[in-house]
């Protein structure tokens, strides 16, 4: 029986999760009114623009959705595509009751960390069950409340920080988590730890936080997979960094300790985080990275942009003219080809967390790379796609105003490390369904395995991407990399957010600081992981 978990406090939900509508709108780079903590908590969605998603087919559509509808100048992929591309559906059956059937996550349990939840999660899901994965059983799902159900009644008004449209922004956040655990590990176990806060300030939340996820770890079997896509910025824990995260860590090291396994996003702002605390928004003069994915107990997740079937090719710099409409001339593509670079979208601008911590050393398992960057946790360990350009479909009816703009919800896409996470986990959780049906433990903490060659055997590298024709008119910075690094739009080799000062990380051979290892092949991830002792 479960126990009962225990509370859970405020912080908003990581990992970059912009309302991208206002951006492409006005094209101008997008924001967050809630970006000032230093966490973000609205999925990076497709932009509710006039003319963008259209009932038929026109010579711009890159998208076709599952009701039939068609997005303009934005590519989207439903779960077929993405088991396709990661080669899920090809990682080896196992045998289960004397059948041997395909690894779909049998017997293993995803908890995936949220605030608030969504009042029509288990609806969606079913949904969105009928319309990819109709012929499997239905899903197993719940979602707890550990300081109750706020009950907002699907409603939101005004625009705070905390209440009901906190609650509508976290829905889409939940929402995706749960169709894409799913959609990679759909016979899983997947709970989600849903968490009402009564303030959203930052680190503030994050002792309550821990205690609901040191609930979990007691009331879930060994094994289990927790995805988080939240973050605060490092500095914003300000002299007693180190004591404060050192008392949260020890949740982590308990379910180490139990071969659980904890993922967090590192975030969608590339190189770049913000300072300041409540409503003011403004990046740190210098890279950042956020906690909870610098800690050397979780693994870290960071983006990639996957084009699978289609090829950018940009002729121009600029997204939007400037009356505000999409440029076509930025968003061509032309069909055919695979490839995947390091996500980094100049229109919004947006692009994947990665760097070194500033809290952390080195852990003894990743001493053996990037030795420029000096003795600090590098972040991420791993990556998955997390474009928007190339996000993944999601069904959603809670908060229909909000995340939709009818009465009713709809069909949309998302993107960011918010993506990216929770498919990461489900995949791990393939790991130890497999090792389960052959007897064995589950795997364990994930990291030094990856360290330890898994990384290099069993993982896509990914490595500087050109796309197009557009000039080299940004003269950008990268650590370590002495004098200007000209880019066009379509120099993906970095994450240094396009005409952002900061400077970023080059992705390089091997692992590098924006994407870690790169993409895990999943046949041979699996397969790897599933033979070890």
């Amino acid at each position: 029986m479960r126990r009962r978990g225990l509370g859970i406090g405020a912080i908003m939900g990581a990992a970059a999760l912009i309302a991208a509508s206002a951006a492409a709108a006005s094209a101008a780079p997008v924001t967050t009114a809630r970006a000032g903590t230093g966490l973000a908590d609205v999925p990076i969605a497709a932009p509710r623009v006039p003319g963008l998603i259209t009932a038929h087919a026109t010579a711009n559509t890159d998208c076709r959705l599952p009701d039939g509808t068609h997005v303009s100048f934005f590519h989207c992929y439903t779960p077929r595509q993405i088991r396709a591309a990661y080669g899920v559906n090809a990682v080896a059956p196992i045998t289960v009751g004397g059948h041997t059937v395909p690894d779909m996550g049998q017997g293993q349990t995803i908890v995936l960390v949220d605030s608030y939840g969504s009042p029509t999660a288990a609806a969606d899901l079913a949904h969105f069950h009928a319309t990819f994965f109709p012929k499997l059983p239905a899903p197993s799902f719940e979602q707890i409340f550990p300081q109750g159900n706020p009950q907002f009644h699907n409603t939101c008004h005004g625009n705070g920080l905390s209440g009901n449209c906190a609650a509508a922004g976290w829905s889409g956040e939940a929402t995706l988590d749960i169709e894409w655990a799913y959609s990679i590990a759909p016979l899983a176990r997947i709970v989600l730890l849903a968490v009402p806060p009564a303030e959203t300030e930052g680190v503030q939340g994050l002792p309550n936080l821990f205690k609901a996820v040191a609930g979990e770890i007691k009331a879930t079997p060994p094994g289990t997979m927790f995805s988080m896509s939240l973050s605060a910025t490092e500095q914003a824990f300000g002299g007693a960094a180190k004591a404060q995260t050192a008392k949260f860590d020890q949740v982590f090291k308990a379910g180490l300790a139990k071969d659980d396994n904890f993922f967090s996003a590192t975030g969608d702002y590339g190189s770049a985080s913000f300072c300041k605390q409540h409503k003011e928004s403004g990046f740190c003069p210098f890279p950042a990275v956020g906690y909870p994915s610098t800690s050397p107990y979780v693994v870290a997740v960071g983006g990639t942009q996957l084009q699978d079937g289609w090829t950018w090719n940009p002729s121009s710099n600029k997204a939007f003219t400037s009356t505000g409409a999409f440029n076509p001339a930025y968003w061509a593509s032309r069909k055919g080809g695979h490839s995947q670079a390091v996500w980094n979208e100049s229109w919004a601008p947006i692009g994947t967390g990665g760097g070194a911590s500033v809290i952390y050393p080195r852990p003894s398992w990743q001493t053996g790379v990037a030795p420029g960057y000096g003795n600090h946790r590098l972040v991420p360990d791993t990556s998955w796609n997390a474009a928007v350009n190339g996000g993944v479909d999601v069904y959603i009816t809670a908060y229909p105003k909000y995340n939709c703009g009818n009465t009713t919800g709809c069909w949309t896409f998302f993107g960011g490390t918010s993506a990216a996470t929770p498919q990461t986990a489900a995949l791990t959780a393939l790991v130890n369904a497999a090792r389960a049906a052959q007897g064995k433990q589950p795997i364990g903490f994930l990291d030094p395995l990856l360290y330890g060659g898994v990384g290099a055997a069993a993982y896509t590298d990914i490595v500087p991407q050109h796309y197009g024709t557009a000039p080299k008119t940004f003269a950008g910075a990268d650590v370590g990399v002495s004098g200007r690094v000209l880019k066009s739009v379509g120099d993906l080799k970095d994450n240094q957010l396009w005409q952002v000062p900061i400077p970023g990380y080059p992705t390089t051979t091997g692992y590098d600081a924006t994407t870690g290892w790169g993409t895990p092949h999943a046949p041979a991830f699996v397969s790897a992981l599933a033979a070890m002792p």
